[in-house]
Order: C-alpha cells, then structure tokens, then sequence
C-alpha cells in the first residue's frame, strides 16, 4: 500500500512557507510543488523554493518530512523511503530513523542529510532470501547473481540490454545513444533508459530540452525521439543541480524510471549504465531480467585496466557479455579534400586496443566507432539520426556495430531458450 498522490497533495497543502510573509498558502496552492511521486512506498517530493534562504529552505525540508512522516503512520502505510528536495536542502529518511539533521553547512553544499542506518528497500526479486542472510558464496551479495538469475523479465520487452563502461569519459552513451538509433532505423520498436543517475546525458544528445515531460495515470511518458522512446532523470531535476545522492536514494531513482515509464511493446531497451561497478549497476540485476551488456572502452591500456573490471562485474551478475565496443578508435580528419589525400585516419589512441582486450577476455568484438567531427556535432545537436546518413565511414562503422549487436542478442536468445518462432520449409 502506497500514499496516493492526492492525499500528499493535501498533505503538503498544509505546510506553509517559511519566510513567506504572505499569510497562510499552502504548498500546492502557491504552486510550490514541481515533482510528486509516489511509488512502493517510496516518496518523493520537489519543491520550488530559490528564494528561500538556504536554512529556510532546510527547515522547509525538515517540515515536509514530519508532515508525510505523521500521514502515512495515521494511515497505516509503510514507508520505506521518502526524498525531499528543497532548493539546496535534501533530505532523506527512513520512517524509523530520527527527524532529519538541520546542519547548515549540509543546507549550503546540497550535500544530503540521511540516517546513519540505510532504508529499507525491498529488491524485486522472487524467492527473495532473508534480510540478515548472508549473501550466497559467488553471488556478489544482495545484487549479485543470484538476483539476475531470479529477476523479473519487464513486461512486454523482449531484450533488455546494458551499456556499460568500466571509467566516466570513453562515449558510453555516444554509444547507447547511436545503438537505440540505429536499432529504431532497423525497423526494431527500441526504448532508451538514461541510467545515469549521477551524470545524464539524453537531454543534450536527443535534443529534449525544449521538451516537457508528462505523466498519464501516475506512469511517465518516454519522450519519442530519432524513432526511439527514451527517459532520463534529467528531465526530472534542475539540469545545474548536482545529484549528490548516496547508494539508497540511487536505487530509488532508476527504480523509479524503469517501472514508472510507459515503455509499452518493445523489441530492445537500451539502458546507458553510469561509469564503473556501483549501485546502479546492483540495482539493475535485482530488478530487471537481462539479455546481455555491451562495455565500452577506449584503445588506451588505462581505459582497458577498467573495461575488464565492469566486464568482470557482469561476468559475477550473470549477465552475458554480448560484446565490445572500442569508442575513439581512430580520428578521421574528414574536413580534408581528396585532393589533398583526405579524409585521413589518425591512430590517436592506439587502434585496435579493446578489440586486443576482446580477444583476451574471450568476448565478442562488436566494432568500433571513430571520432568524428560530425559525430561530436550530431551529439551536441542532439541529432544522432544524422550519424547514419549517407555512406560514409561514421555511418558504416555505426551500422557495422549495430549489425552485430543484433547478431549477439540473437545468439543469446537462443542459449537462453528465448528465441522466437521460427518458420521452417521442408
């Protein structure tokens, strides 16, 4: 049972702006309230506050905590965790922990106010094991393999893909974003799922920022871009703010995208991993079923040190490596006529490093991808339709790892007993 949105509207309609001095306006009356949801009892609340001061803003916080705090126990509801963000103050609670730290140095540096003591958060797992259990030799505990192996398929998804990368840097999702496009001009029904909590990048590289997001019956509506249906977090938040969040209010969060976005029919979901081996990643193995995940990785041995360590993360989740892909292989200088021998390709990174990498870790090689001047054009337009146009070496290398991607998904379905129907004419 969840607290409803109407009831924390009313709610927060009796919280009065501290410092207002314009008499006695609710929240939502003074149209403060920007973001509410609500969700297996995880709340979470934003408002609009800038012209507070940063301990008026935290005192506001403290305030709606007590509020939601008192309401869900009067109701009977379980809260499992609540998020309130007010202008520089956040603050996070667990139902049982004490009222919320009003320190105004954590007001000023946006750094979150939480209990020592971390919420409780129920994965999505079946044949969930204890709370206290101790994690399974090899299972990487509560996130580990065990929970791929018992996790949900998403309705109505057929393959569920991860992009990852083993350090923040290397066109993870230059990557994410081109393979959801290429996949959508495959003909292919494909959603793309910002991971990226920490550091998203869809808003710039779709070009969504003109765009509003909208909610129909409590559920998101991915925004239909370059063929393909894509959420993130940062159409969510202030896109200056820092997301300073600690593990809990992560899982929270991409828990939230991924079932609370209207993702519908779909033959792939791509979803762009932050950098490295943390929460989020744990968090994806709990919730989701995967068909595999791709690693991205530059030609250069310090980028190749990491890639193995996510590769090796995915390897311990049980998730399948479907391939590699080396970003930054080479540069073409395609500004340079034929007549002065151009386009010309320039190794600055050492080509062929991540497919060297492939080869030892025994992975598959999905391609690799230059650097281009339109590809960091088309990215910053938010246009990476216009990277497959034409037949250049940009599109042909884009087209080559999407080809082979789907090849490895296609394999794997088939290891894992998923495969479609299949005609045969004897």
């Amino acid at each position: 049972m969840s607290l409803s949105k109407a009831d924390l509207m009313t709610v927060l309609d009796q919280v009065t702006l501290p410092e207002s001095g314009g008499g006695p306006t609710g929240l939502v009356a003074a149209g403060r309230v920007t973001k509410l949801a609500s969700c297996d009892g995880v709340v979470s609340v934003v408002v609009s506050a800038q012209d507070l001061s940063p301990e008026a803003q935290h005192t506001l916080a403290g305030t709606i905590i007590s509020a939601v705090r008192r309401h869900a126990q009067s109701s009977g509801v379980v809260l499992t965790q609540l998020n309130v963000d007010v202008g520089l103050a956040k603050l996070s609670a667990s139902p049982s922990a004490a009222a919320p730290t009003t320190d105004a140095a954590n007001a000023s540096s946006g750094v979150s106010a939480e209990p020592p003591r971390a919420p409780r958060v129920v994965p999505l797992t079946v044949n969930q094991p204890a709370r206290n259990a101790a994690p399974a030799a090899g299972a990487g505990g509560p996130g580990g393999a065990a929970a791929q192996r018992a996790a949900p398929s998403l309705p109505g998804v057929r393959h569920v893909v991860a992009v990852g990368a083993g350090k923040g840097g290397v066109g993870k999702s230059t990557v994410a974003v081109n393979l959801a496009v290429g996949l959508a001009l495959k003909g292919h029904s494909v959603g793309l799922l910002d991971g990226d909590i920490y550091g998203p990048s869809l808003p710039t590289m779709l070009g969504l920022d003109g765009l509003q997001t909208n909610v129909m019956a409590n559920m998101l509506q991915p925004f239909l871009v370059h063929g393909v249906k894509a959420m993130t977090i940062g159409k969510l938040v202030d896109p200056e703010k820092p997301l300073i969040w600690r593990g809990p209010m992560a899982h929270g969060a991409f828990k939230q995208l991924v079932e609370q976005t209207q993702w519908g029919e779909l033959d792939y979901l791509i979803i762009d991993l932050p950098p490295g081996t943390g929460d989020v990643s744990l968090t994806m193995a709990q919730l989701l079923k995967l068909t595999g995940a791709v690693v991205v990785c530059t030609p250069q041995q310090v980028a190749q040190d990491d890639a193995i360590r996510a590769l090796r993360m995915f390897q311990q989740l049980e998730i399948e490596i479907l391939g590699v892909v080396e970003n930054m292989s080479y540069f073409i200088a395609d500004d340079i006529p034929a007549s002065q021998g151009g386009p010309r390709e320039y190794d600055i990174f050492g080509r062929g490093g991540a497919e060297h990498m492939a080869q030892r870790t025994g992975v598959p090689f999905l391609g690799s991808v230059p650097i281009t001047i339109n590809l960091r054009r088309n990215g910053d337009d938010g246009n990476p339709s216009a990277n497959f146009h034409g037949d250049t070496p940009l599109s042909r290398a884009l087209n080559t790892m999407v080809t082979n991607l789907e090849g490895q998904v296609a394999l794997a379905s088939l290891r894992s007993g998923n495969a479609g129907p299949v005609l045969t004419i004897s």
